[in-house]
């Protein structure tokens, strides 16, 4: 993939891997729509971006969602490249974690990310070419004590995109899931605890973690190779994000039944 002229359109843009993933983008070449909460801090990514578009909605509005993916398609007619970025990690027991906590969670990482794709899918077939990119993590994996919320929510975007790279196989729109590690960012500062409030601390790990340009790096090169797992971890991390690693012949048996009608067959019974 050359990212020279593409659109792509990042939610979750203002901080983190989405500012991060913004800045790379533009470095090769990409025209960037930014998404998020904060305007101030849109704008601050987006000076340092080129030409780009800035849409401000909550991701779990889907009227302000619906209106957001008609402007970014028509800013330059079409969007080539999608990041289903935005999220929030957590930090607490399972034993102590408060119900509302886990719908907050899976409304914003998974409800929404797939809410988001959802809108583009169409769009992207009709025109045979495009890619989806889900920013999972390697909680989403494995199972991470401290984040059962985040986890379920992780793995079921990852199911969602797995899924849905089956069913465009046949299509020209690839699907791309990405299962950061550790990434020094604010994601462990702002991860919801127990009763919903966020944490207002670090981690060690996430502080010595890999920088988020160095990450957004790894993500885009891994695009860029046609990968359609893309682990980017270090250390233990990383060690077990591969013992996870879905095995590419999986991918392509799924893909030769859709190639075969499955889903035509499916319908028909």
């Amino acid at each position: 993939m050359d990212y020279t002229g593409k659109v792509a359109w990042i939610t979750g843009a203002s901080s983190g891997i989405g500012a991060a993933l913004a800045r790379e983008l533009a470095a090769r070449g990409a025209h960037l729509v930014l998404s998020g909460r904060d305007a101030a801090r849109l704008a601050e990514v987006a000076a340092d971006c080129g030409e780009t578009l800035i849409l401000v909605f909550d991701v779990r509005d889907d009227a302000a969602l619906a209106d957001a993916t008609a402007k970014a398609i028509a800013w330059k007619g079409g969007i080539d490249i999608a990041f289903a970025n935005a999220g929030i990690s957590q930090r607490s027991r399972a034993l102590t974690t408060d119900m509302q906590v886990y719908r907050d969670i899976i409304a914003i990482d998974l409800t929404a990310q797939i809410a988001f794709s959802q809108g583009l899918i169409g769009h992207m077939a009709e025109r045979g070419s495009g890619a989806l990119a889900f920013i999972s993590s390697v909680a989403g994996k494995v199972g991470v004590p401290m984040r059962t919320a985040y986890s379920a929510a992780k793995f079921g975007l990852a199911g969602y995109a797995d899924a849905l790279r089956g069913e465009l196989s046949q299509t020209g729109v690839n699907v791309h899931t990405i299962y950061p590690g550790s990434v020094a960012t604010g994601v462990s500062r702002n991860a919801l605890t127990a009763d919903g409030t966020a944490r207002g601390r670090s981690d060690k790990a996430i502080d010595e973690g890999i920088r988020a340009d160095v990450a957004a790096r790894a993500m885009l090169d891994g695009m860029a190779a046609g990968m359609r797992e893309i682990i980017v971890a270090e250390g233990a991390e990383q060690a077990m994000g591969e013992l996870r690693r879905t095995p590419d012949a999986l991918f392509d048996q799924i893909a030769g039944m859709v190639a075969k009608g499955y889903m035509d067959k499916m319908e028909q019974n």
